[in-house]
C-alpha cells in the first residue's frame, strides 16, 4: 500500500509540474503562441511544425489538441489546418519518452532541486515577466523531480518477486498469446490514458514500469499505442456542446491515431526489428548490460518512429481524412443563419489557459458584425416608408435577442477566464473585452429602438418631406461609418491616428444631432406642426448620437488593449463644444 501511495504521489508531482510548466509558458509566450497558431497554419505542413513546437513547449499533446478544437470552434482554423497541427502534436509529445528514458541514466533530481532553488527568488521578487519565467523554471524542476521520484517509487520487479508473484502471474497470463495479448495491452493503454487524462503521465508510468522490469518491450509498446488512442478522448470530450467543425477536428484526431495503430498491428514484428536496429546505434555511454536498461530508449525510439512514419504515410491523405469526418459529422440539418453560431461559445475549454482568448475575440467580432447587420436593417426600414416590413422587424428583434444571449455568454466566459491564473496583460484585455461586449449589446438595443421609432414615424406621418429624410440619412451615414470603423478594427492595433478619426466622427455626430434637433424645434414653433412626428424625429436623432458615443467607447477599449499604458482617456463623453460648433 505504501508503495502504491508513493507511486501516486510521484505521479502527482509530475502532473503538477507539467501543469505549472504549461501555464507559465502560456503566460510568457501566450500572445505570440496565439498569433503563431492563427497565422502559421496556412497549410498542413506549416500546421505540422506549429503543432510540434507548441507541444514541445507545453509538454502536453492534450493541451495542444484542446486548443486546436477551441480555435476550430471559433472559426480561426479550418479542418485541414487543424489536422496538420494535431499531427504535429502527436510527434511533439514523443519528447516525453526521451526525457523519461534519460531519467534512467541521469539523476535529474540533482538538477531539478537547484533549478527550483534558483527560480524561487525570481518568482517571488521579479516583475511579471520575470515571475513567469521563474514559474516556467519551477515547472521544469517539478517535472524532472516527479519523474525521478516515480522511478525511485516503482520497485525493481526481481527484487520484490516474492511479494508480487500474483502481479507477475497476471502479466504472464495475458502475455505470449500473439495478437490477443497485443490487443489486451492496447486496451490497457487506452484505459490508463483516459484515467489520468494525460498521455505524458501514462507514458511516464509505462516507461518507468518497463525500465524496472515489470513489463517487456512488446507489452509496453502496445500500451504506448493504446495511449495514442486514449489521448484523443480529451479533445473528444472538449467538443461536447461545440459546433460541428470542432467535432470534426476531434474525430479527425481519433481517426488519424486509429489508422496508425491498425497498420502497426500488421507491421509490428518487422517494426520491432527496425526499432532494435535503431537502438543498436545508441551511444555506448547510454547503454547498459541489461535489457531493462535500454528499454526506455527503445520505447522512445518506437514512439517517435511510429508517429513520424504515421505522419509521413497520412499527411498526403489529409483531405481524404477531412472528407471522411465530414461524412461522419454532417452539417447541421437546420438552415444556417449568418449569426446562428453566436450562441456557440465553449466554456469547457477555459482550462486551456492563455490560449483560450481567441474564441472570445472571435465571438465578440461576430457580435460587432451583428450590430452592422442590424443597422443596415434599420436603414432598410427607414428608407422605404410605404413598404410593410413586419417580417424584417421581427427578424431584427430575434437578432437583438441573440445579441443579448451572446453578450451574456461572452461575459460569463471571460469572467471565468479571469478567475484563473492568467498574466496581467491578458487580465487587462479581458476587462476591455467585457466592456466592448457590453457596448455592442447596448448598440443592438439602440438600433432596434430606432427601427421601432421608424415604424411609428411612418404610421404618424406617411407624407414625409424629402429634405427631412435626407438630413436624418446624412446623420445615419456618419453613424454607419463609425460602426464600420470599429467593426474593421476589432482586436487589431488601434493607433492614435485611428483614435483621432473616431473622435472626429463622434464630434460630427453630436453636432449633427444638435443641428437636427434645432430644426425640429423650429418646426414645432410653426402653426399646424406635427408634435408627435417631431418628437419621434428628435428621438431618432438622439439615439443615433448614442450609438456614436457607444462606438467611441469601443474604439477607446480597443486602443487600451494594444496600448495598455495609455490611460489618458477612459470613456467617451460629450466633446468640446468649440469643436461641435465647427461642424454645426
Amino acid at each position: 500500500m505504501l508503495t502504491f501511495l508513493q507511486v501516486l504521489g510521484s505521479l502527482g508531482v509530475f502532473l503538477y509540474g507539467m501543469k505549472v510548466l504549461s501555464d507559465a509558458i502560456q503566460k510568457v509566450a501566450g500572445q505570440r503562441m496565439r498569433h503563431l497558431m492563427a497565422t502559421m497554419t496556412g497549410n498542413r505542413y506549416s500546421g505540422l511544425m506549429t503543432g510540434f513546437f507548441m507541444t514541445c513547449l507545453l509538454q502536453s499533446s492534450s493541451a495542444t489538441t484542446v486548443i486546436v478544437v477551441s480555435f476550430v470552434n471559433a472559426g480561426l482554423l479550418t479542418l485541414i489546418e487543424s489536422l496538420g497541427v494535431i499531427m504535429g502534436a502527436n510527434l511533439g509529445t514523443t519528447i516525453t519518452a526521451w526525457i523519461i528514458a534519460a531519467v534512467g541514466k541521469f539523476s535529474l533530481s540533482k538538477v531539478a532541486i537547484p533549478i527550483i532553488g534558483l527560480a524561487l527568488p525570481v518568482f517571488f521578487m521579479g516583475k511579471e515577466r520575470a515571475r513567469n519565467i521563474g514559474e516556467t523554471a519551477i515547472g521544469f524542476g517539478l517535472l524532472f523531480l516527479g519523474l525521478s521520484l516515480l522511478k525511485d517509487a516503482v520497485p525493481d520487479a526481481d527484487a520484490v518477486h516474492a511479494q508480487s508473484a500474483q502481479i507477475h502471474d497476471f502479466i504472464g497470463s495475458i502475455s505470449g498469446h500473439g495478437y490477443f495479448s497485443f490487443l489486451a495491452f492496447l486496451a490497457a493503454g487506452v484505459v490508463l490514458t483516459i484515467a489520468v487524462q494525460s498521455s505524458s503521465a501514462s507514458m511516464a508510468i509505462t516507461v518507468t514500469f518497463a525500465m524496472n522490469g515489470w513489463i517487456g518491450f512488446e507489452e509496453s509498446a502496445f500500451i504506448v499505442l493504446g495511449e495514442n488512442i486514449g489521448t484523443t478522448v480529451t479533445a473528444w470530450l472538449a467538443t461536447i456542446g461545440a459546433n460541428h467543425h470542432a467535432k470534426r477536428a476531434a474525430r479527425g484526431h481519433f481517426l488519424f491515431n486509429v489508422i496508425g495503430v491498425l497498420w502497426m498491428l500488421a507491421a509490428f514484428p518487422l517494426f520491432a526489428q527496425f526499432v532494435e536496429w535503431l537502438a543498436a546505434s545508441i551511444p555506448a555511454s547510454l547503454r547498459t548490460d541489461t535489457v531493462e536498461g535500454d528499454i526506455g530508449f527503445k520505447l522512445a525510439i518506437f514512439h517517435t518512429a511510429f508517429n513520424f512514419i504515421n505522419i509521413c504515410l497520412l499527411i498526403g491523405f489529409v483531405s481524404l481524412i477531412a472528407h471522411i469526418v465530414c461524412r461522419w459529422v454532417p452539417d447541421p440539418a437546420e438552415a444556417s443563419h449568418p449569426f446562428k453560431r453566436l450562441n456557440r461559445i465553449r466554456e469547457a475549454l477555459i482550462h486551456s489557459g492563455e490560449l483560450n482568448l481567441p474564441e472570445a475575440e472571435k465571438a465578440t467580432t461576430d457580435l460587432a458584425e451583428l450590430t452592422q447587420h442590424m443597422f443596415d436593417g434599420f436603414l432598410e426600414v427607414f428608407n422605404q416608408p410605404h413598404k410593410d416590413f413586419a417580417a424584417r422587424v421581427a427578424e431584427l428583434r430575434d437578432l437583438e435577442t441573440k445579441a443579448d444571449e451572446m453578450t451574456d455568454a461572452i461575459t460569463e466566459y471571460l469572467v471565468r477566464c479571469s478567475t484563473g491564473d492568467i498574466g496581467q496583460e491578458n487580465a487587462a484585455e479581458i476587462s476591455q473585452m467585457i466592456r466592448i461586449a457590453a457596448e455592442l449589446e447596448t448598440i443592438t438595443d439602440t438600433v432596434f429602438r430606432l427601427t421601432k421609432f421608424a415604424q411609428r414615424r411612418y404610421r404618424k406621418n406617411p407624407d414625409l418631406k424629402p429634405e427631412g429624410m435626407n438630413e436624418v440619412l446624412e446623420l445615419a451615414r456618419l453613424v454607419g461609418e463609425f460602426i464600420e470603423l470599429y467593426r474593421s478594427r476589432m482586436f487589431q492595433p488601434v493607433t492614435a491616428r485611428t483614435l483621432q478619426i473616431a473622435e472626429k466622427l463622434n464630434v460630427e455626430i453630436v453636432a449633427g444631432r444638435k443641428r437636427l434637433n434645432r430644426q425640429s424645434m423650429k418646426r414645432l414653433a410653426q402653426p399646424h406642426s406635427e408634435l408627435r412626428s417631431e418628437i419621434l424625429n428628435m428621438e431618432i436623432h438622439n439615439h443615433l448620437e448614442k450609438i456614436g458615443h457607444f462606438s467611441l467607447n469601443i474604439m477607446l477599449a480597443l486602443h487600451q488593449i494594444t496600448n495598455p499604458d495609455d490611460l489618458t482617456v477612459q470613456s467617451a463623453g460629450d466633446p468640446d463644444p468649440a469643436l461641435i460648433e465647427n461642424f454645426s
